[in-house]
């Protein structure tokens, strides 16, 4: 946890006054309240309240809880695992995360042991509606009351002995608009931090897209912003769209950005951009993370990505009969450059994927399971479809699973499928699981090494037995499926450490192949003309090349984030084309891309982007180079990123919007560097 900010003495001072003025002489005062506060405190006098009140009013019964507990069931499940970690961020600084219903009523919360006995003593806890009704100003309540985020910070509670606390907290809304709940992050007041509201909002944005992802996740979700780039985070707006082509459903962002084309509702994929959403389903077909620049009739455009959760989405054509049909299915292996990609298309001369492509040849059509190794975004799932296109069962389903993107509480649902009314939230006709879809076909587990344990226990029956049973159900249902596995984990080390069943191991590894970095491969011009062929298509351009200069900066790059990475470079560098442009130029690729890169600073006379024009801070930026270059390898990257980071902050004296334009960097991207450090700066 970084640095508190306590209120400073001066500050206090004048807010004292402004208090009493409000409180004992009934007058309005004319500065040092916030607006929010004022009008909060406004409609609590109108209620009767006495800000002098030790009640503290009764949380309700344990039977009452649990019922709201399960009226909110749905919510509390996606928040909970948000939740834990925004927890594990914050932990043993004296603070609580807490969710509570619309209606201002507690159901969930975490803390630490100290502050929550002392929260426990005004009330603070599970079961305590803590609506402006009930506790006066505070920010669970007045964030209802506003409906907006709002930060109540001591003596601002409306309550006189509520002022030891600074909470900070944001309305979730439900995929139609309406409120779900509010979170909130509280502390002792003296333990304030500046980022806690954005800590906060990015927490509820989280929510809201899993609220949403749910709801519809047996429609088309059509993903999209106006900066390629966004798409995929928390920024990006997201549209449910009916096989037919009606829109079903818009998150807040995207109702924002199109409310004047989804006035009245009803309206259609056809009304907002000129291409048709078969045309698009079946470009997007070509690879499962296809973004695609779309033209809307005003003439303005969105970079659009096509999901679905449950099912995948199929093969989209004209009738709607068969639109709907392909809707159901689940998805065909993703394709490269237009063509079904194969364990021959991989071979692109680098020795390390060539021995990988040899072994997993060698065991096409055989029962045996293949469990591909390498480090985040070399490839594994493109290696898995290939795998299974270049096999007997190419022409049957590819159905992938995540296992460490699904939260645990949904993981058991999304692979073994449940029946009606198996459990709160279930919907009424049930769903089939992954497992189950693949039938026939190859069902692919990324990141296996993440499933929880208990599980493994359960597909590893299923392995064993060649039967599913959906949760809820005591029907056992026959498969055929050929397994491909993949993680980034080294499993031997984990069985181990107690993470991960011994006899399932050994179900999954009978044949293991590993990919090579790209950092290590030597077909990386290769590689490189193929992604650019594929996003060039996308936006509609011919002729792109990449420029030689360029070509060499690539090749000389590490490149972290691997194939994943190169290819989300060369996608913005498309997007940055101007028109008649064909050469990608140093000006065209992301700026942090040299800048987060010691191996590429050790040359800097050749440094790419040398044409750019840098941020207004660029010698702080410059001062992170430097720094990088003095002592090689003697540091680790994130940690010389941690040291900037802090030690800007502390220049600014904690103001995350200054230091991130002293640093070039958007807030949100601070707010992530903060965050996966664990060492939040303020």
């Amino acid at each position: 946890m970084g640095q508190s900010f306590a209120v400073d003495a001066g500050r206090d001072q004048r807010f004292q006054y402004a208090r009493r003025r409000f409180f004992e002489e009934g007058e309005c005062p004319d500065e040092g309240v916030p607006a929010l506060i004022l009008n909060s405190w406004r409609r609590c006098r109108e209620l009767g309240l006495d800000s002098a009140s030790r009640e503290a009013r009764a949380h309700c019964e344990r039977a009452r809880l649990a019922e709201v507990r399960e009226c909110n069931a749905r919510l509390v499940e996606h928040a909970s695992g948000v939740m834990e970690h925004v927890f594990e961020q914050i932990r043993a600084s004296g603070s609580m995360v807490l969710l509570s219903d619309p209606q201002g009523t507690i159901v969930h919360s975490l803390g630490d042991a100290d502050f929550v006995d002392r929260a426990n003593r005004v009330a603070l806890q599970p079961g305590a509606c803590w609506s402006e009704a009930a506790r006066g100003t505070n920010a669970i309540g007045t964030a209802i009351a506003a409906n907006a985020p709002a930060v109540v910070l001591g003596a601002e509670h409306y309550l006189d002995h509520n002022g030891f606390l600074s909470c900070t907290a944001s309305p979730i809304f439900d995929p139609r608009g309406m409120l779900a709940g509010v979170f909130d992050v509280s502390c002792d007041q003296r333990m304030h931090q500046r980022h806690s509201l954005g800590l906060v909002r990015l927490s509820v944005q989280l929510i809201e897209k899993r609220l949403f992802e749910t709801e519809f996740a047996n429609e088309i979700l059509v993903a999209f912003h106006e900066r390629p780039e966004y798409v995929g985070s928390l920024q990006e707006g997201l549209l449910a769209v009916t096989p037919e082509g009606v829109l079903a459903g818009a998150n807040s962002i995207a109702r924002e950005w199109l409310a004047q084309r989804l006035e009245g509702g009803g309206a259609s994929f056809a009304e907002l951009f000129r291409q048709g959403l078969g045309k698009i389903a079946d470009r997007a077909q070509n690879s499962s993370d296809a973004l695609i620049r779309l033209v809307l009739h005003d003439g303005s455009h969105l970079y659009v990505q096509l999901r679905s959760l449950r099912p995948q989405i199929g093969t989209f054509v004209g009738e709607t009969r068969r639109i709907a049909e392909a809707a159901r299915a689940p998805r065909a292996a993703p394709a490269v450059a237009g063509t079904r990609c194969t364990l021959e298309s991989l071979a692109t001369g680098d020795a390390g994927i060539g021995r990988a492509l040899d072994r997993a040849r060698r065991i096409l059509g055989k029962d045996i399971p293949l469990l591909i190794q390498g480090e985040s975004g070399v490839g594994k799932e493109l290696f898995a479809s290939a795998f299974h296109n270049s096999g007997p069962r190419a022409d049957k389903p590819f159905v992938a699973l995540n296992c460490a993107a699904v939260p645990e509480s949904l993981i058991e649902s999304e692979l073994f499928g449940y029946v009606g009314g198996a459990f709160t939230g279930a919907r009424k006709e049930g769903a089939i699981g992954k497992i189950q879809q693949a039938h026939g076909g190859t069902l692919f587990l990324d990141e296996i090494g993440d499933m929880p344990l208990g599980m493994q226990a359960r597909l590893l029956r299923v392995l064993q037995e060649r039967c599913v049973t959906p949760v809820g159900s005591v029907k056992s249902i026959p498969v055929d499926i050929s397994l491909v596995c993949a993680t980034h984990r080294v499993l031997r080390d984990a069985v181990a450490r107690g993470e991960f069943r011994e006899d399932l191991y050994y179900r999954v590894n009978s044949l293991t192949v590993s990919l090579p970095p790209l950092r290590e491969r030597s077909d990386i011009r290769c590689i490189v003309e193929r992604i650019l062929e594929r996003e060039a298509a996308d936006a509609g351009l011919a002729g792109v090349r990449i420029g030689e200069e360029v070509m060499r900066f690539v090749e000389r790059y590490s490149w972290p984030g691997n194939v994943r990475q190169l290819q989300n470079v060369v996608r913005v560098a498309v997007a940055l084309l101007d028109e008649g442009e064909t050469e990608i130029l140093p000006s065209h690729l992301p700026e942090e891309l040299f800048l987060s890169d010691p191996a590429a600073s050790e040359d800097t006379s050749r440094d790419p982007h040398r044409c750019l024009p840098r941020p207004a801070a660029a010698p702080v930026a410059g001062e992170g180079l430097a720094l990088a270059s003095d002592r090689p390898g003697a540091r680790r990257l994130d940690q010389l990123e941690v040291e900037l980071i802090e030690r800007v902050m502390r220049e600014v004296g904690g103001n995350l919007s200054a230091a991130a334009r002293l640093l070039g960097v958007s807030r949100n991207r601070l707010y992530r560097k903060l965050g996966r450090s664990g060492n939040g700066t303020g």
